[in-house]
């Protein structure tokens, strides 16, 4: 007589918990090596919604750098080592505290760095930086 089979046939399971294990292992070891930078970068100061507007005028010192590092204060040709006392000359006459500063797209950096803290040396605390596309 012949056996016959009549065993059920099984059904193939994969046990998942030790994959699982390790996925949440990694994930603890990922989270505790992560570190957390600050990234380092200049605090813009933005205006708030309600701040009241001055309804004075005031008129901002004007300088400009051109692509060859001339620097023009007021339309008027002038040393980068005699920005600060135009500034000083300027404020003693006008009521101002802001500046700005529009440079040409190829103007030595350093010329613009030295001007804008010539600037802030002379008391303006609001400095404006343009770029002049032209």
């Amino acid at each position: 007589m012949a056996k016959k089979h009549t065993r059920e046939e099984e059904d193939a399971e994969i046990d998942m918990t030790p994959m699982l294990d390790i996925v949440f292992i990694m994930l603890i070891f990922f989270i505790v090596t992560t570190s957390f930078v600050k990234e380092k970068g200049l605090e813009v100061q933005r205006p708030k919604e309600n701040q009241q507007q001055n309804n004075k005028p005031s008129k901002a010192v004007s300088i400009l750098i051109t692509n060859e590092g001339q620097i023009y204060f007021n339309n008027q040709l002038v040393d980068v080592v005699r920005v600060n006392a135009r500034i000083q000359n300027y404020l003693a006459e006008n009521n101002t505290d802001v500046a700005v500063v529009k440079a040409g797209p190829k103007a030595p950096h350093g010329i613009v760095v030295a001007v804008l803290d010539q600037a802030a040396e002379a008391g303006l605390s609001t400095l404006s930086i343009a770029v002049d596309k032209s």
